[in-house]
Formats: structure tokens, sequence, C-alpha cells
């Protein structure tokens, strides 16, 4: 499986996200309005107060605060490079996103667990609204279907079936993949972000996700995984 894929060529993608304030009284009176009529049906008893701590899940009120990303390198042995490219200002990080991926040859393979769904059009949302360009290799309009190199890792474990939702942990766990046991899991990346202003911390959360999703494409492809040594984590 995946074989066809070179995966030099394949960059591996995990953004956190959290609300755009701090607390729901912060929220501007106008947005309150709409981020309770948004999520009216998905909050049942919750006030949309309540609720606001997952305002991060949607691009409309929440905000990026960290990409990771991981490229396979060539050597000897199977190896990966892990970046985080992390900041309280948004727009500064998108805009050295995009600045990093306009260096990458356009045939770029991107890859996230649950991608398509959120973390791409998550990605390109708020780059769009932060005025920051769509890198080709994330941008969708006007191409075909094969012309977009996207590929989901929980995608692609459905097989054309589309009834559920499968996390990381639970195809790490089948996978024989290891994890190392996180301090915080993504529903403490706000109070984390917010609370404690701890953007170091919930970078580390989200590489252990790169690498997580980069050893379930080697198993789907049926290779062994890489070896603790020669995963390299890059300091900003």
């Amino acid at each position: 499986m995946l074989e066809q894929y070179d995966l030099h060529n394949l960059m591996v993608i995990d953004i956190e996200t959290v609300p755009q304030y701090k607390s729901f009284d912060e929220v501007p009176e106008h947005f309150q309005k709409l981020w309770d009529h948004k999520t009216l049906h998905q909050r049942k008893e919750e006030t949309a107060g309540d609720f606001y701590e997952r305002a991060g899940i949607w691009a409309e009120f929440g905000k990026i605060i960290c990409i990771s990303i991981g490229i396979f390198t060539k050597s000897r042995n199977p190896g990966l490079r892990v970046k985080s490219i992390a900041s309280h200002d948004e727009r500064e990080l998108l805009e050295k996103v995009a600045a990093l991926l306009a260096g990458q040859p356009t045939s770029l393979i991107l890859c996230a667990h649950n991608g398509k769904e959120f973390d791409f059009p998550y990605i390109c949302r708020r780059m769009l609204v932060n005025g920051v360009r769509i890198p080709s290799q994330l941008e969708l309009s006007g191409k075909k279907p094969w012309e977009i190199n996207h590929l989901d890792t929980m995608e692609l474990w459905k097989f054309g079936d589309y009834k559920n939702f499968t996390s990381l942990s639970l195809l790490t766990a089948i996978f024989n993949i290891p994890t190392p046991k996180d301090d915080i899991d993504g529903s403490m990346v706000g109070s984390v972000y917010w609370n404690e202003n701890d953007l170091e911390r919930i970078c580390t959360y989200c590489q252990k996700d790169v690498v997580a999703t980069a050893q379930l494409l080697r198993r789907y492809r049926g290779e062994e995984l890489i070896a603790d040594e020669h995963i390299t984590i890059v300091n900003p």
C-alpha cells in the first residue's frame, strides 16, 4: 500500500488550534451572537459561554498557534526530521509556513491525520483571514482531484467507509507504534495556552503527533518503524 509515493517528496503536518479569546466574556458581542447561532445544535444543554472552550475547532472562531512538520530523511537508515513553527501572532506563523512551502516543489505531497477535514482547510481559511497567500500545495481551486497532492492517514484507513472517525491514538495502538505518554491531550491545548502560556509544551505535543503519523505511514507501506535515534527534533 502507498508504494507509489516517494516519502522523500512528502511532508507530514499537524496543527494546534485554540479559541481566539481567553474567555467568552472577551469575545466581541457581535461574535458572541454568531457563536451562539453556529453552535446551537452541537452544545445541547450547555450555554454558548460554557461551550466556548471548544471554539478552537472552528476556523471562524479559533486560531492556529503551532504547525509542526516532518520530513523523511535520506540516509543509510530511515530517518525523520521534525520542527515546529509557533507564534502568538498567527499571521507571522502562517507567513513562515507559506514561505517554507513556497521553497518546496509544487508536487510536494502533504500528509496529515484527518487532514482533509481539519488541518488543510483550517490552514487555508486562516491564511485567507490573515491576508496570507495560500501556497500552491494547499490550493484546491481550479485543480482536478488527481492534481491535489494531499494524503490523509484517517481517510486511507477508511477504505471508502465513511461511517466513523478513527483517532490517531487508536491506530498507533493497533499497529503497535510506541508513543510517549503525553502530559496533555488535544482537549487541554486551549487551557495550556491561555492559562499557562506554555507554547513550548504545546509544540512538543504537536511534534509527537507528526512522528506518530509518519510512523503510521510506514506501517501502511509494510515498512519497519523509524528508530528513535533516527528521529531528529529541530528546535526553533
